[in-house]
């Protein structure tokens, strides 16, 4: 059964400080089936009087009536969807099937592509724009016959929801926001994504075995593989726009339990230094210890967080609530020092956007991902309550396996899986640009 973390979404790279909320388990993923709200408005102080002041009274002014601070807005609802679809993002064939594509939208364009939408359409519309909509989805979509007709019937419901399904958004039926957004995007700009990934595929020399593991960036979903079927989906968050999550293959070689986070030389020169000129509290409120190059704990207000050496210690965070990685590490060794792990703040799974680590893969679900890891297929064995009751009791514990699981990341805006099925994803790394079209 293909099963999917809680909800979707994003966070900083730094130590929080809010306690870790309890994990949740993933549920199975049924058929996934919006616009944003307009920010609260600002209110302006009122303007000073230009009048000279009256003389102060002798007696006490009336006390002052607190005024009420509005209510935040609620966040925009989100739009898109973490796909049910079994098939992995990455298999065997992908070059293949995403080349084939690729030809079949150079088609398209060679065609003069595809009409412009332009308008929020929903069930129950009529006129122009209903058949427009029905000649944009044709394109595309084999099963629409009657593209003149204006109007809306159960048919193109259906067509709609699966644009949505092939674009990673909620199966809503209703044409606006994101949707209406994919919709208009060019038909030469989706020839590119496709054509960009094959590409970049063409040098990804991968050993798939019979289970793996798959990040695509551009997705911000975590696919765990067995028997060519997803058999575990989570939402991701991944590096951000100025960090990039790299394209990479490795292996999985151990679950790491309440590790501690060694921060990597970039944070310590641009984050954290500048952070303790300006409070030297940080570390400690942060529980990062300082250690020298013999592994020796160095007082922080010893050291000159201004000058260059204050880069060449080690910078160590401890396990527990507020460390940086979480409860958990999927250690995979890699040129990019980079890896799967937890994160306290969970919270950020839920938005859309989830481009906002320093590199590494932050995994909603990673308690149930490292029970899939130690289910005994590679070696140990560990269930998720035993995992769960080892993060409880705060010991920290490497355990390794003997059977080492392949792990793949790739960044693919536009992909074909085996069934000539045609996905696509937003180009956030601006990667598709070297082919000379950018996104619109």
């Amino acid at each position: 059964m293909l099963a999917t973390g809680a909800p979707l979404r994003a966070e900083p790279a730094t130590p929080e400080s809010a306690p870790a909320p309890a994990q949740s388990a993933p549920t199975p993923i049924a058929p996934p089936p919006a616009a944003p709200s307009e920010p609260a408005p600002v209110t302006s102080a009122p303007p000073v009087s230009a009048a000279p002041a009256a003389p102060q009274a002798t007696n006490p002014a009336p006390a002052q009536t607190a005024v009420k601070k509005p209510k935040p807005k609620p966040a925009p609802p989100r739009e898109t969807a973490l796909s049910d679809d079994p098939t992995p993002a990455l298999q065997p064939q992908t070059f293949f099937t995403t080349s084939k594509a690729a030809d079949r939208y150079r088609q398209i364009v060679d065609l003069g592509g595809w009409p412009r939408v332009g308008v929020s359409l929903r069930p129950g519309a009529k006129g122009p724009a209903v058949a427009a909509l029905r000649r944009r989805l044709a394109a595309e979509d084999d099963s629409i016959v009657d593209t003149a007709k204006e109007k809306w019937d159960a048919d193109l419901t259906a067509a709609v929801k699966r644009f949505q399904y092939r674009l990673g958004l909620k199966q809503t039926g209703v044409v606006a926001g994101a949707t209406l957004r994919e919709l208009d995007v060019p038909a030469e700009t989706r020839f590119h994504q496709l054509e960009s990934t094959a590409q970049r595929l063409t040098a990804f020399d991968f050993a798939f075995g019979p289970r793996y593991i798959v990040v695509n960036i551009p997705s911000t979903a975590v696919d765990a593989v067995e028997d060519d079927r997803v058999v575990r989906r989570y939402a991701a968050i991944v590096g951000d726009p100025e960090h990039h999550s790299p394209e990479l293959h490795a292996k999985v070689v151990a679950v790491n339990i309440n590790p501690t986070w060694t921060v990597p030389v970039s944070i310590i020169k641009n984050e954290i230094a500048p952070k303790m000129v300006k409070d030297p509290s940080y570390l400690q409120r942060s529980h990062i210890r300082v250690l020298n190059g013999h592994g020796e704990e160095v007082d922080p207000r010893s050291i000159n967080w201004a000058s260059e050496r204050a880069a060449q210690y080690t910078l160590r965070q401890d396990s527990g609530a507020n460390n940086s990685l979480g409860s958990i590490r999927i250690s995979m060794p890699n040129s990019h020092s980079v890896y799967m792990h937890d994160t306290p703040s969970r919270n950020l799974f839920a938005n859309d956007y989830r481009f906002l680590s320093h590199g590494c893969v932050r995994v909603q679900g990673v308690v149930d991902l490292a029970a899939w890891l130690l289910d005994g297929e590679s070696g140990p064995q560990m269930s998720k309550d035993e995992i769960n009751a080892k993060i409880a009791s705060g010991e920290r514990e490497e355990v390794r396996l003997t059977q080492h699981v392949p792990v793949a990341w790739v960044y693919m805006t536009g992909w074909a899986s085996a069934d000539g099925l045609v996905h696509f994803r937003d180009d956030v790394y601006h990667l598709d640009e070297i082919s000379g079209v950018a996104e619109q």
